[in-house]
């Protein structure tokens, strides 16, 4: 069967299109229409492994982008599908579920009213969620449609976890508490961990690293999980590319009061000028090493960034009461060899050694600490297109 996975932006639609057959999921076209509703939309596309192509397109909103993916996927030239008809599942990434969904759902009526009273939560991601639904429903009549949840892996955890020390009411009244994001990469890399290494998953213990622009770990015992960094938004947590990660409440409170800032300015401040970007003057990783070598700028933030993620290690072999492996996941975890040389640097306590020649194999998972290590690091590729296309054809079969 052929499944389309979508992942609609404010102003763009990822996605990618399987072949499953068996246990098996084939890739057989990917790509991303940017700058919808903007001036030059452009389709960004790739089919199998051959070169991607870029071509200008017109898409002032979501539903004439979808059409124009529509007409992408069938082209006798270059598409994938002989026909619309070919595709008989659709699965969607939707940032948050709240405390609503804890798996994922057919997509319907009830399921939508209920994915945009989440929105107050996640105002940025879940409207345009909605919208690539909507534009699917448009395109594909009949076909199943099925939300997949960012929160939904954590809402595992305990109240120990995820509840603030704050008036109760706040939560019982507003939802105020810790969701966590990245479940769907974390919940991959879990499975793909224990697999490799030969875990159990119902019995593994590990912490999981998903580091790239956006950061965050996760502590899974036995497929659940106790711990997570982000927390009722996306801001909490690790340093990230221009997220402050974890800051004093008070810091907020003090913009607000005694610098007069209005709170979209504090917004502002924390969710894209901090993290990477606002102590090293750059928000990408790989030009933070590159300019550490004589910026003390660049050099202080990616200390800052490996002390937060070491910390929180530490931090969640310790709440798991010792752990199997750490995974490194995510376009950092999985690329930048001197950041996995400088965090195994500091894992020593925990009896995690870096083997300097594994850590240099690049585009595979691969173990990269010495077999004499009590605790494994391993790189594992992260692929949350396949496991929105695994969790939608596991729901509606």
């Amino acid at each position: 069967m052929k499944v389309l996975v979508v992942n609609a932006g404010s102003s763009s639609l990822k996605f990618m299109v399987f072949d499953h057959e068996g246990e098996t999921y084939t890739m057989l076209a990917k790509g991303n229409l940017e700058r919808i509703g903007l001036a030059e939309p452009n389709l960004i596309y790739q089919r199998g492994s051959e070169a991607k192509t870029e071509e200008r397109v017109v898409a002032p909103d979501h539903a004439v982008a979808m059409q124009v993916l529509c007409h992408k996927l069938v082209d006798p030239a270059c598409g994938v599908l002989k026909g619309l008809d070919e595709v008989e599942a659709i699965g969607h990434r939707v940032v948050h579920g709240g405390e609503t969904f804890t798996s994922p759902v057919v997509v319907n009526g009830e399921v939508k009213a209920k994915i945009d009273a989440c929105a107050a939560l996640a105002p940025l991601h879940n409207p345009p969620n909605l919208l690539g639904i909507t534009a699917c429903e448009e395109a594909f009549p009949g076909v199943p449609n099925v939300a997949v949840f960012d929160t939904a892996f954590h809402q595992t955890m305990d109240p120990s976890a995820y509840l603030y020390a704050v008036p109760r009411e706040l939560y019982e009244e507003h939802g105020i508490r810790k969701y966590g994001f990245h479940g769907t990469s974390h919940k991959f890399v879990y499975g793909a961990a224990c697999e490799y290494l030969g875990l159990d998953p119902a019995t593994a213990k590990i912490i999981t690293c998903h580091l790239g622009n956006g950061s965050s770990l996760a502590a899974v015992d036995g497929g659940k999980v106790l711990d997570t960094t982000m927390g009722m938004t996306p801001l909490a947590g690790l340093v990230m590319g221009t997220r402050s990660g974890n800051v004093d409440a008070g810091v907020v409170i003090y913009l607000i009061k005694h610098l007069g800032m209005s709170v979209d300015e504090v917004d502002t401040i924390l969710n894209k000028k901090s993290g990477l970007l606002g102590l090293g003057g750059r928000s990408d990783m790989r030009e933070i090493i590159e300019a550490k070598k004589t910026d003390p700028h660049a050099r202080q933030a990616f200390a800052s960034f490996i002390h937060r993620l070491a910390g929180y290690i530490g931090a969640y072999y310790t709440i798991l009461g010792g752990a199997d492996a750490i995974v490194l996941t995510g376009g950092i975890g999985e690329n930048s060899l001197p950041s996995r040389e400088a965090l195994l640097g500091r894992l020593g306590a925990l009896g995690c050694h870096l083997d300097p020649e594994a850590n240099q194999v690049m585009g595979k998972a691969r173990i990269i600490s010495t077999p004499e290590s009590a605790l494994t690091a391993l790189v594992m590729p992260t692929n949350e297109e396949l496991m929105i296309a695994m969790e939608t054809t596991a729901l509606i079969h």
